[in-house]
């Protein structure tokens, strides 16, 4: 079942930090709202308040707020807009939004919205879009909520593993701790994982068709050792476009000056495209150490990746 949103108005105005008027409709382009001052090549070119916060608002203070009272270009109801989560999008005909924040920074006593209301609630409730595609909204349209779908893959390199000869556990670790990282977060994701031999062309074709689908984010687990056949960091390489090289430097050495064999993991990250690779090594407790890092920066990662300044 679909999540419909109803625009109950919208607003525009010349200058920033000033209330919006209602207009008959707002027309969008990639840059933002024509005529409108957020407009511009930026992250937050549209704003969103739900009436559901604007009601709230007006019972607390015994005020009353019209529509574009708090500075937002779209006013709604029937959803709350602040649950949403970076990159969920609002559709409506031609019309696409991306949702690239939640809340901002309250400019206090010199904003003109401040000294209206007395109180601004955009910083807590207010959601910030980005336009994909342009279109027209009026009061009346519908936006359709689109979450967004995190794509994960997880690839295990092992001879031994593919063969049979024994149950792969690394893989379903990194799993476990992305299902746990993707709920703590509150986002959608699909997931897939595969088992392959330690075969440069096999891995190859499975990383370059991966990337091809554009998944969000792939791990890999095995073969990053000095033996023969530990090809998985040369083959990624190949792949990649650009390097994260600190990253994967900060666990070797935190690591390594516990358990000097930890600093010989030729473990890389890097990124193809819009897809986040981290190659990790094939012990069950190296993928703990390294999981530990990268999910204290993967939601700044993938943020940053899809050009968001999170900052």
């Amino acid at each position: 079942m679909k999540d419909l949103i109803t625009i109950r108005s919208v607003n525009q105005s010349e200058k920033k930090g000033v209330v919006k008027e209602p207009v008959p409709e707002i027309q969008l382009s990639l840059d933002g709202i024509r005529g409108d001052a957020h407009a511009g090549p930026w992250h937050r070119q549209v704003s969103l308040l739900a009436s559901e916060s604007i009601t709230k608002y007006e019972g607390s203070t015994g005020t009353s707020v019209p529509d574009g009272g708090f500075g937002e270009n779209i006013t709604t109801e029937g959803f709350a807009l602040h649950h949403a989560r970076p990159l969920d999008r609002f559709v409506c005909g031609d019309a696409v939004l991306e949702l690239t924040q939640v809340g901002k920074k309250c400019h206090g006593k010199g904003c003109a919205i401040y000294k209206q209301s007395g109180e601004c609630i955009m910083p807590d409730e207010g959601v910030f879009c980005r336009v994909i595609q342009g279109g027209k909204l009026k009061a009346g349209d519908q936006l359709e909520y689109v979450p967004r779908t995190f794509r994960l893959k997880v690839i295990t390199l092992s001879d031994r593993a593919s063969g049979g000869f024994y149950t792969d556990r690394s893989g379903p670790l990194i799993l476990n701790e992305m299902e746990q990282w993707f709920h703590g977060h509150k986002l959608k994701y699909s997931a897939t994982t595969v088992i392959l031999p330690d075969d440069r062309e096999a891995f190859s074709r499975e990383l370059g068709n991966a990337i091809k689908e554009k998944v969000d984010v792939i791990f890999t687990t095995g073969s990053t050792g000095l033996g023969s056949r530990d090809i998985a960091p040369d083959v990624v390489e190949q792949h990649l476009e650009r390097q994260i090289p600190g990253l994967m430097e900060l666990i070797r050495v935190k690591h390594g000056m516990v358990n000097p064999n930890a600093a010989l993991s030729r473990s890389i990250a890097g990124l193809a495209g819009k897809t986040l690779i981290f190659v990790l090594p094939g012990s069950t407790r190296a993928i703990k150490e390294y999981m530990e890092e990268i999910l204290k920066s993967l939601w700044h990662m993938i943020l940053m990746v899809n050009d968001i300044d999170s900052h």
